[in-house]
């Protein structure tokens, strides 16, 4: 009994994955999404590893004394990826989704010192390196959303068509585009990263986070509020008492899969 049910179960999981994945034309972005995190996932525990100087895990890939980091890597994999993702004409081949998930694991390996990139330094272990792992979060958020669907800025919308063969509420949905690109785009000024990025998705987010407050030490709150104004004394006042908090958790969070940052740095 215990045997038919893990079949139907087995069976079901492949149906499924057949019309939501593989039917819905994101089987690459599935593979990409996997891959992506599993090389995250391997690289931060390598250089863990590395960086406790335990001796049965390989050091860094130093030619002729010359470090060369990972970034570099990524760099041959997307490269590899993304040209061979182009060339292969159908979608759902088991080629298209290995070069997705060649390219999903170089774009791991760059993101994950998208702070050293940045800063033209390495400043992997420092405060600074924290980013990385913010922008690594940030891009397994937007992934997922696509991968259940979601469009940045209702872009699915487009190309509905009506039976005389005209776009369905053209007008409205260039419109609805408008506005929710801007109201995005005024939350990411107010320093609410998260919330503008995820607006992109779901246009309730960016709406509030652009009435609501500016964080302090955002553009807006630069442009807007004047120093020792009421707005600026709110703001400050809800960033001690929501933010910090939040910030606090999330920053936990990274240290706890990606490595606490060298004391001092």
């Amino acid at each position: 009994m215990a045997v038919a049910e893990v079949g139907g179960y087995g069976r079901f999981m492949g149906e499924w994955f057949a019309r939501e994945i593989v039917g819905t034309g994101r089987l690459r972005l599935m593979v990409f999404l996997v891959a992506f995190i599993a090389a995250f996932l391997f690289i931060r525990f390598s250089v863990r590893m590395i960086r406790r100087q335990v001796r049965w895990w390989p050091g860094n890939v130093t030619p002729g004394g010359r470090h060369i980091h990972h970034v570099v890597f990524g760099l041959v994999f997307m490269c590899v990826g993304g040209v061979g993702g182009l060339v292969v004409p159908d979608e759902a081949s088991v080629a298209a989704a290995v070069t997705a998930g060649i390219f999903g694991v170089g774009t791991a390996l760059v993101l994950d010192e998208f702070a050293l990139v940045l800063h033209l330094d390495d400043v992997y272990w420092s405060e600074q390196g924290r980013l990385s792992v913010q922008v690594v979060f940030v891009a397994i958020a937007l992934c997922g959303l696509a991968l259940l669907g979601l469009r940045p800025l209702g872009l699915d919308d487009l190309g509905q068509d009506d039976e005389d063969g005209v776009a369905v509420g053209a007008v409205v949905i260039g419109l609805s585009l408008l506005l929710n690109l801007c109201t995005a785009t005024v939350t990411l000024l107010k320093g609410k990263v998260y919330t503008g990025l995820l607006g992109l998705f779901v246009g309730l987010f960016s709406l509030v986070g652009a009435v609501r407050l500016a964080r302090p030490g955002s553009p807006w709150a630069r442009w807007r509020y004047r120093e020792g104004s009421r707005k600026l004394a709110r703001a400050v006042a809800r960033e001690n008492r929501w933010r910090r908090p939040v910030a606090r958790l999330t920053t936990a969070l990274g240290d706890l899969v990606a490595g606490r940052p060298t004391a001092g740095s």
